[in-house]
């Protein structure tokens, strides 16, 4: 392209050129395998048994127990956790929008809101369709039953 091309070119309305800036220390390609890190960091819930659950204000909730997973899409959403010395009982902690950290993870939920969950009692492995229908309407999460043959969404990991 001669230079007289080039300078027509640029005086085009609406013609765009490729751009690429030279930013000292920019890696795009870095902050990728951040995310995609972060990412696999976050959905390791092998590694968040026992980890001390926080809620937004970065008050204890207490450990985590075990992780529940939506059954059609296989992601985590709620943990359980133990509360009570006396006749303790697992509370159900929703997991959507966590922040996983070296020590705890943040749950977007305040510790008022996890006491004042739905009292669930377990039998078993699984919750009923009632319980789990109550859990997510208590911490205003939408919740439509699977078309699986239990008809339920929930299933421990």
């Amino acid at each position: 392209m001669t230079e007289h091309q080039q300078d027509a070119e640029r005086d085009v309305p609406g013609h765009q050129q490729d751009v690429e800036l030279d930013v000292p220390g920019h890696q795009p390609d870095a902050e990728l395998d951040v995310a995609e890190h972060q990412q696999d960091a976050e959905w390791n819930v092998a590694e968040w048994h026992g980890k001390m659950l926080v809620d937004r204000n970065g008050e204890k909730i207490g450990k985590l127990q075990d992780v529940y997973v939506d059954v059609e899409t296989d992601e985590p959403q709620f943990a359980t956790v133990k509360e009570g010395f006396i006749g303790r009982h697992l509370t159900f902690v929703p997991l959507g929008g966590i922040k996983v950290g070296p020590e705890s993870l943040e749950a977007a939920v305040s510790r008022q809101q996890v006491q004042d969950a739905p009292n669930i009692e377990q039998h078993g492995e699984e919750l009923s369709q009632a319980d789990e229908s109550s859990l997510y309407h208590h911490y205003e999460l939408n919740y439509t039953p699977p078309k699986t043959e239990s008809g339920r969404r929930l299933a421990r990991r």
